[in-house]
């Protein structure tokens, strides 16, 4: 089951909920952006589980620090970037095994606000199985994007909906919150996406898999500090991975 839910900007998430969530933030050079993120985070109550692809700007090493800091705060080294979708799936892992009953995602870069994070939670608080951070329905925007890359994205979304026979708006965004049975579900073992195609496979499999989706209204403001990591190679394999999955759901391969 689909459905867009709005949620109001300032809820009373009970503190139980919030306290068995934890946010898994994938970093690669992002030293400019994670310790105020961290402070962001910081009054919610949520835990963060930063996700370190050895980035060669220090941001391991300031991951490192801040951990020590702040005990809500842990940090998952790994040897070398293999790009957005392993380094969330061995987040998730983590995040399960140390026995998080609500696990987020979200960029280190304040394109998502920190303080939607709480919409989410509530939204699965509410019942959802997946709540997804939407760009793409009532109330939900972007800030600061040209045409050029609205277009890119609103006909991503729609691509990837059309092929897939979906009715979620904004099947490429990467702003969710999961229980941890829909996790527990899906076989992170066969998710092949690497980068952005990584947010549509999780959130087909868990419509596959019967889990209730929810899309959240949001505002994406693009990043103030650092470099993007998209690439041509990324939306390549957005637009090659679309038509796979469909053809793994036609022929019980999922």
């Amino acid at each position: 089951m689909v459905v867009n839910r709005a949620h109001p900007a300032c809820v009373p998430v009970p503190s139980a909920t919030v306290a068995n969530a934890l946010v898994c933030l994938p970093t690669y050079n992002e030293r400019d952006n994670l310790e105020a993120m961290i402070e962001a985070l910081r009054p919610l109550g949520v835990r963060v589980l930063v996700v370190d692809d050895n980035s060669p700007d220090g941001t391991g090493e300031l991951a490192d620090d801040l951990a020590a800091k702040f005990d809500f705060v842990s940090v998952l080294h790994r040897e070398r970037k293999e790009g957005l979708g392993p380094a969330y799936v061995a987040g998730f892992r983590r995040a399960l095994a140390d026995g998080a009953a609500l696990v987020l995602e979200m960029d280190c870069d304040f394109s998502h606000d920190p303080a939607d994070v709480l919409r989410l939670v509530q939204a699965c608080d509410d019942g959802a199985d997946l709540a997804l951070g939407s760009r793409y329905v009532a109330g939900g925007g972007t800030k600061d994007w040209g045409h050029g890359r609205r277009l890119v994205s609103t006909g991503g979304s729609w691509y990837a909906r059309t092929l897939l026979g979906v009715p979620i708006r904004d099947l490429t965004g990467g702003f969710k919150c999961y229980r941890r049975e829909v996790l527990e579900a899906m076989a992170l073992d066969a998710i092949r996406s690497k980068g952005y195609a990584f947010q549509i496979e999780t959130t087909y499999r868990a419509i596959r898999l019967g889990f209730d989706v929810v899309e959240v209204p949001i505002l994406f403001s693009d990043r103030t500090a650092g470099t993007s990591k998209m690439s041509r190679s990324i939306v390549f394999e957005a637009v090659a991975r679309v038509p796979a999955l469909r053809f793994e759901a036609l022929t019980g391969r999922m």
